[in-house]
């Protein structure tokens, strides 16, 4: 059978979200798509961890209908999704010499109107995979592969649920996206003990949700409307810092649209370091993004020819590798590595058309809940200059305030700097190690300003109940 370069059925994912083009194991070992041959559609699996990727087809004993849902395991096998008869049924499909084989795991019944039911991202580990049913009060998370009895129901959450991060390498934290009462906030769902618990709320009136995350470093990546109510912003954090979410200026593209698709992984305690892989779609095409938090800037590539747009894979190395199928090549895999030089600003120019898509600048500044940083009004001056205190060292302190975070001028806020004290800085009748504080000055007089509108702060993220399992 020959396969066609023709994306799948439906490229959208849950809240309007551009889905991905197919399916890669956590690992990024294998992936799986529906190829489509003719006007028939199949699934297919790809082998990604060879030296060179190829495609296996695994036709069934029917054409499958648009829109079934594959997912490759840690095996080489592929989970299929199908609805049959009301039901929603899953299957193992395996090669087996010129056919295919079929290993049925049961099916799921979603007995009350308006539920839907899809799967969640491969888990780590691929050994078990999930669903989610979502009904009109309720969602339900399900062990459909992996179990010992076929599918089993593992945790409810009160209220609509969408999207599906996995926190940890074990596979037991999953965050979901929860909309209740009119907001939508990220919880998380312990699967082991079938416990829920909230994990992200930037403001009160804000809908926060996370779209990507990294065990290993502990970076967040997470859509919210807390800076620009009514508008959706990217920003970054990470679990289990003390610092609030970042919205970026650079993850603004105007007239586009931004989705997150990868991260580097293996980047232990460097979170400011790590490559994330952007899907940029615009009213000139698609294409590739590559952006670190240190940075402050997104580097425009064109995307290779047939990419199955929004799937990809990075690797403790640095290197983005982005499938792609066309008529000569069927099934591709393109390497990229972002240039180490500085970044460059704009879209590619085979991407851009006469009046290409602009771009804002690239600072990054820290974003109070209702509006950016640069508009949350003048700062109040202090009585007295401020007062050195003791901080931490330089390795515990973390990251510079280059890469950390913006100065006090970008955030509209007067910050007193911190720092270690040596020998050195120790006065008369100290003792060895103990701060030494400055003299104070003379008072200074606040001139009256304009009253200052008092807003929520952002919650800080180590407040969130797995903080402790990232060490920032």
């Amino acid at each position: 059978m020959t396969a066609c370069a023709i994306e799948p059925p439906s490229t959208e994912g849950a809240d309007g979200v551009p889905g991905a083009g197919c399916v890669i194991t956590a690992d990024g070992a294998y992936a799986a798509r529906l190829a489509r041959d003719g006007d028939s559609w199949f699934p297919e699996r790809w082998t990604l961890d060879g030296p060179e990727p190829y495609a296996v087809p695994l036709p069934g004993n029917q054409p499958e209908e648009p829109g079934t849902e594959v997912q490759p395991m840690g095996d080489g096998r592929v989970l299929i999704h199908r609805l049959v008869a009301g039901r929603h049924a899953f299957a193992l499909l395996y090669p087996t010499g010129p056919g295919t084989g079929e290993l049925p795991l049961g099916a799921v019944e979603c007995p009350e109107p308006g539920t839907r039911l899809f799967l969640l991202p491969p888990a780590p580990g691929g050994v078990r995979a999930y669903a989610l049913a979502v009904g009109p009060r309720s969602s339900v998370v399900w062990l459909v592969a992996g179990g010992a009895f076929g599918p089993e129901r593992l945790a409810e959450v009160p209220g609509r649920c969408s999207g599906g991060v996995w926190l940890d390498r074990a596979g037991r934290m999953l965050a979901l996206d929860r909309e209740l009462g009119g907001r939508t906030k990220t919880v998380v769902v312990d699967l082991e003990r079938a416990e829920v618990s909230p994990l992200l709320q930037i403001a009160d009136g804000s809908d926060d949700r996370l779209l990507l995350a990294d065990p290993d470093s502990g970076l967040l990546l997470i859509s919210s409307d807390a800076p620009c109510p009514g508008q959706e912003r990217l920003g970054w954090g990470v679990l289990g810092s003390t610092l609030p979410v970042r919205f970026p200026e650079c993850l603004r593209v105007r007239e586009c649209a931004v989705t997150p698709f990868a991260i580097q992984p293996g980047q232990a305690l460097m979170p400011e370091n790590c490559a994330v892989g952007l899907r940029i779609d615009g009213t000139f095409g698609t294409w590739v993004g590559t952006w670190r938090p240190a940075e402050r800037r997104v580097r425009h590539l064109p995307a290779p020819e047939g990419w199955l747009a929004g799937a990809g894979v990075w690797t403790r190395d640095g290197v983005l590798r982005l499938p792609y199928a066309t008529e000569t090549t069927p099934c591709g895999v393109s390497d990229l590595t972002a240039p180490a030089g500085p970044a460059r600003d704009g879209v590619p120019p085979d991407v851009r058309g006469p009046a290409g898509p602009a771009r804002d600048g690239g600072s990054d500044r820290v974003s109070e809940a209702g509006r950016p940083a640069a508009e949350a009004g003048p700062s109040v001056p202090e009585a007295g200059p401020p007062v050195p205190e003791a901080g931490p060292s330089a390795s515990e302190a973390g990251p510079s305030a280059s890469e950390a975070g913006p100065s006090a001028s970008e955030a509209g806020a007067s910050v007193p700097e911190s720092g270690a004290r040596g020998p050195e800085s120790r006065g008369p009748g100290t003792e060895a190690g103990a701060p030494t504080r400055a003299e104070p000055g003379p008072p200074v007089r606040a001139e009256p300003g304009p009253p200052v509108r008092v807003v929520t702060r952002p919650v800080p993220l180590q407040q969130a109940p797995l903080g402790r399992l990232v060490t920032n």
